[in-house]
């Protein structure tokens, strides 16, 4: 492969890897998914520390939790609210966020035909996480509690390479914050010891095309708008 061969196969997956909100349901080998993990922990990290563990769920152990999440967001306990252990968005929003965010969330639900007085739909929709989109591989990452911010930084840099490494053998992925909110329940379900907390989860499999939610295109700022060039 020439060099310009290589720059356009990366510049394709960057540009091509976008969340997945539906996935057929063929099964995802297990030597592939081995290969996306070797693959992602090349991703740097300060001193080497390598802060990532990955739990990979399928079959029965996946629907099970889908199941306990998914009736504890059908039926909230308001005398004991599942809370985020970590506030993953800002506590105050403000313009651009704000904005930016709103304008993915309503693109989403006019692609499905929802519209902003669909409040049951839009619960539904959201929902959906819990079953991983109906991805066959459900993963949820986490950490070790004594690691500071900086390897939350590293994390991403894994999380990132194990989705190019996926959009180049044909798959998709959707990462998600939504799972959070549930890490209790999470915990349980994976018998995590209390030395970790939950960083996210993540749908792994082959994307539906037939629906709509995968023809979604967000937005980004142009170059100009985030880049500063100083001499």
């Amino acid at each position: 492969m020439t060099p310009t061969e290589l720059q356009q196969a990366v510049d394709q997956l960057i540009t091509e890897r976008h969340s997945v909100r539906a996935f057929l349901p063929d099964p995802v080998p297990a030597e592939l998914l081995q290969d996306l993990f070797r693959l992602a922990a090349r991703a740097p990290s300060g001193t080497n520390t390598q802060p990532w563990k990955v739990y990979v769920l399928t079959g029965e152990k996946k629907n099970q939790l889908s199941q306990k999440i998914l009736q504890a967001h059908e039926h909230p306990d308001p005398a004991a609210p599942h809370t985020e252990e970590y506030h993953y968005y800002p506590l105050q929003w403000t313009s651009p966020y704000l904005d930016r965010r709103r304008k993915v969330g309503w693109d989403l639900y006019a692609l499905l035909g929802l519209g902003r007085d669909n409040k049951a739909g839009m619960h539904a929709q959201h929902g959906r996480n819990y079953t991983f989109f109906d991805a066959p591989v459900g993963l949820m990452f986490t950490i070790d509690r004594i690691m500071e911010q900086g390897s939350w930084l590293d994390y991403g840099m894994f999380l990132q390479n194990l989705m190019l490494a996926a959009k180049a053998r044909g798959l998709d992925t959707c990462p998600q914050a939504a799972f959070t909110q549930y890490h209790r329940i999470i915990s349980e379900h994976l018998s995590l010891p209390d030395s970790e907390m939950l960083v996210c989860g993540m749908s792994l499999g082959y994307a539906d095309m037939s629906k709509p939610e995968n023809s979604l295109q967000t937005a980004r700022e142009p170059v100009s708008g985030f880049v500063r060039f100083m001499e």
